[in-house]
Parts: C-alpha cells; sequence; structure tokens
C-alpha cells in the first residue's frame, strides 16, 4: 500500500470532518423555531426563566461563543446535553445505534444479495424478455421511495393481513424473554427493512446489470467462448468476480447514505433507533441531539468512504492515483 496515497486520504478525511463540524453546528440554528420555548408546555412562564435557561445551556451568546464551546466540549469527546431529554448526548445515540445498525446491516445484506442476481441474470441475459422484466422492475423499484414502500407494506401487511406489527420493537408489555423476544423483535424488523430493502435493489439491479454487460464485451470473455470454455464456467470465474468490483464502492457509500431510509422507515414504523431520534430532535429543536446525531452519520460517511478507497485499491491492483501505482512502496 502507497503510503502517501493513504497519507493523502487521512488528511482529506480530516479537514472534510473538520469542515463539517462547522456545517453541523450552523445547519440546525437555521431551523425555525425556539429550544428554549418548546421546552415549555405552560405559555405562562416568565421571560427571566426563559433567559436562565438561555444561560444554562449556553444560548445566550454570540454563535461564533457558542460554536467555540461546541468544538472545546467536542475535543474533550462530549457532545453536550440533550434539551429535550435532559441527559448527556452520546448516552442517548449509543443507546439507539446497535437498533439501527441491526436494520441496516439486514436491509443491506438482502438488497445486496437480491439486487446482485437478479442484475448477473440480466446482464447474462442482455435483450431477452428476462432483462427485460428484471429491467422494468428495478426501475419502478428505484423511482419510488422507501418512506411510500413503508405505507403500502404497513397497509398490506399489518394492516389488512396481520401477518406483522404495525410499529415499533417489540410487543408492549409481552413478558417475552429469549428466545422468544428475539422473534418478536425479528418480527417488528421485517417490515421496515423490507421498505428500504425494495429501493436499493432496484439501484443493485442497474448497477449489476451494467457492469457485468461492461465485462462480457471485454477480450477475455471472448477468447474463454472461443476456447470453448463452459458458459456456466465463465460466468462464475470470470465475469461476475470483475462484475463485483463496482459493487463495492457503492455498498460502502450506501452504508453510510442509507441515512435517508433509515429516517424515513424509522419514522413510518416507530422503530426506535437513530433515524426515528434525529426525526424526534428535528420537530423539538434539540441542537445538540441534532448535532450529534449529525455528526456520527457525518463520520459514518467519511469512514467507509475512506475505507473503501482502501478495499478497492486492494482488490484491483490496475487502480493508479495521479499516475502512481496505488499498492506499490
Amino acid at each position: 500500500m502507497n503510503i502517501k496515497f493513504v497519507a493523502r486520504k487521512i488528511l482529506a478525511s480530516f479537514l472534510t470532518l473538520l469542515a463539517i463540524t462547522f456545517v453541523n453546528f450552523a445547519i440546525f440554528r437555521m431551523v425555525p423555531g425556539d429550544p428554549i420555548r418548546m421546552m415549555f408546555k405552560d405559555p405562562r412562564v416568565s421571560i427571566e426563566d426563559i433567559e436562565a435557561m438561555k444561560v444554562k445551556y449556553g444560548l445566550d451568546k454570540p454563535m461564533m461563543g457558542q460554536y467555540i464551546n461546541y468544538m472545546k466540549n467536542l475535543a474533550k469527546g462530549e457532545l453536550g446535553i440533550s434539551f429535550w431529554q435532559k441527559k448527556p448526548v452520546g448516552k442517548v445515540i449509543a443507546e439507539r445505534i446497535p437498533r439501527t445498525l441491526g436494520l441496516i446491516g439486514l436491509s443491506l445484506f438482502l438488497a445486496v444479495v437480491i439486487g446482485t442476481i437478479l442484475g448477473a441474470v440480466a446482464g447474462w441475459k442482455g435483450g431477452s424478455k428476462t432483462d427485460s422484466a428484471i429491467m422494468g422492475i428495478s426501475m419502478t423499484l428505484y423511482s419510488v421511495p422507501s418512506f411510500a414502500f413503508g405505507i403500502l407494506l404497513m397497509l398490506a401487511f399489518a394492516y389488512h393481513f396481520a401477518i406483522f406489527p404495525l410499529g415499533g420493537i417489540e410487543t408492549p408489555a409481552s413478558g417475552f424473554t429469549g428466545i422468544r423476544k428475539i422473534f418478536d423483535i425479528a418480527r417488528h424488523m421485517v417490515l421496515p427493512s423490507f421498505s428500504i430493502v425494495l429501493w436499493y435493489i432496484g439501484q443493485y439491479i442497474l448497477i449489476t446489470r451494467s457492469s457485468m454487460k461492461d465485462v462480457l464485451s471485454q477480450p477475455y470473455i471472448v477468447t474463454a467462448r472461443a476456447k470453448g470454455v463452459r458458459e456456466r464456467r465463465i460466468l462464475t470465474r470470470h465475469a461476475l468476480r470483475n462484475a463485483f468490483l463496482p459493487l463495492i464502492t457503492i455498498t460502502g457509500v450506501n452504508i453510510a447514505f442509507m441515512t435517508g431510509g433509515i429516517i424515513e422507515a424509522e419514522t413510518v414504523f416507530s422503530w426506535p433507533g437513530l433515524g426515528r431520534l434525529f426525526y424526534d430532535a428535528v420537530m423539538k429543536r434539540d441542537y445538540p441531539l441534532l448535532q450529534g446525531c449529525f455528526l456520527v452519520f457525518a463520520v459514518a460517511v467519511v469512514i467507509l468512504n475512506f475505507a473503501v478507497d482502501l478495499l478497492y485499491t486492494r482488490i484491483d491492483p490496475r487502480v493508479r492515483i495521479n499516475g502512481e501505482a496505488v499498492n506499490e512502496g
């Protein structure tokens, strides 16, 4: 691995995170609404009490003063105290991360497997009725947002047929433990995960099909066929292996950019993860919690992009940066 390449990537990632902290701080303060006023349900609360709360949370200072305090706390690993939950933001987020990771992991696995298989078949059968049918399905799935899938799935399988729960992470007051509790959580996970899967399947079908058709036109595939190599062997040993390379990049990016789908799915199905927490924090103008959630998502994007760049250069030795081989030195 080229040390200069890695060093440049680390520096770029650091500068990106530095810029993110400023955007993270400023963007949510542009949202209309007074977070302190929203903390009080009683309109008779005095101006003095409101001003005292602003002093307590540091909102009485100018924007630059607030930003400096934010960066000082961030340097110490502190994300502040949630206006809404009155608890450290780091603790609130840590409670939600496992639930979101479980949803992302299941959704991405199913989307990659199903989408890759269908895309490979479409590319292999290019121009056939099978290809046309798969492409029609993928374009339809890709054009519909995940929250729409969520509502449709909820109406069909939770309301009309009542196969799965309407929402939440487990049945209230069920008293389930052990295997029964795991099964109950799994049942609640089915619909929100599939609302995300259905949208990402279309993307993976399109990418895999395009990559497969490109690989099949390469000279080494033509040579293998001329030598009489069986079609199945060409597909499994040559075409698929090279067609998977673009999927590595898009999968790494999708893990990070599933934020939008996660927020939509968790909100529709009341799944208590980071996405739902982010939505609730927006509605309550909880600046520290919003900044914490946004920072977690942003750091995930930067780290995963960095990891994908390194992984891609290891898998494909042809990759060169500025004319310099990445894997040398």
